[in-house]
């Protein structure tokens, strides 16, 4: 049930005006106060709890990997990505705290898992049949643009500046790169986590054209 009475906005709505809705997704204190969180028009008002509920019905297959061996602050934005991508889950390697600050609070509504190293990520991804592949511009790399990425994958990305550990490059099935056309040696990692997920959104993902 949509508030009429309400632009859209992402800077969120006041206070619910007129009748609440009944529906148990509603956050009572939300709809007398306002919603003023960075959330799509269709979970304005609703408890967190509902909002990750219905996430869960319609994720996508993909994970997201991150190392974090020197609490890089691109980790954040790369889960605020995950999130509008509706990865499955994102994993931590590495230390276990992370700079959430990039994340403007998505991380509560993404699944993140903690792997202590990338031997015990490899293992988890191996029991659970998911094939991972680093994301990095190292000799050998096949082009992203060309490389038809699995439904069921878990996308790695390395810290910034020196990428991916040779560990997690020997763990992968396969290293793609995200070929580039200027003078710099590589792109900031969050957006090479962003444009890889796009890039699994645009073999996966059926768009309709006009209609409804």
């Amino acid at each position: 049930m949509d508030n009429p009475t309400h632009e859209t906005s992402t800077a969120g709505v006041g206070p619910w005006q007129g009748e609440w809705p009944d529906d148990d997704h509603y956050d009572a204190e939300l709809l007398r106060e306002g919603d003023t969180r960075n959330v799509i028009d269709r979970y304005r008002y609703w408890r967190m709890e509902a909002i990750v509920a219905d996430l869960d019905e319609h994720r996508h297959p993909f994970h997201v990997a991150i190392e974090n061996w020197q609490h890089d602050m691109n980790i954040g934005s790369i889960v605020r990505s995950a999130n509008a991508f509706a990865a499955d889950t994102v994993h931590i390697i590495g230390r276990r705290r992370w700079n959430k600050r990039g994340a403007m609070v998505t991380d509560r509504y993404q699944h993140v898992m903690h792997h202590e190293t990338v031997a015990v990520f490899a293992t988890w991804a191996r029991e659970q049949g998911i094939p991972i592949l680093a994301i990095d511009n190292v000799p050998g790399c096949v082009p992203l643009e060309t490389f038809a990425l699995p439904q069921r994958c878990a996308l790695l990305f390395g810290q910034e500046g020196p990428g991916l550990s040779d560990e997690a490059i020997a763990v992968a099935e396969a290293v793609i790169e995200i070929t580039q056309f200027g003078s710099t040696r590589s792109i900031n990692a969050s957006a090479a986590a962003a444009v890889a997920m796009h890039a699994w959104v645009m073999q996966h993902v059926t768009f309709k054209t006009g209609g409804n």
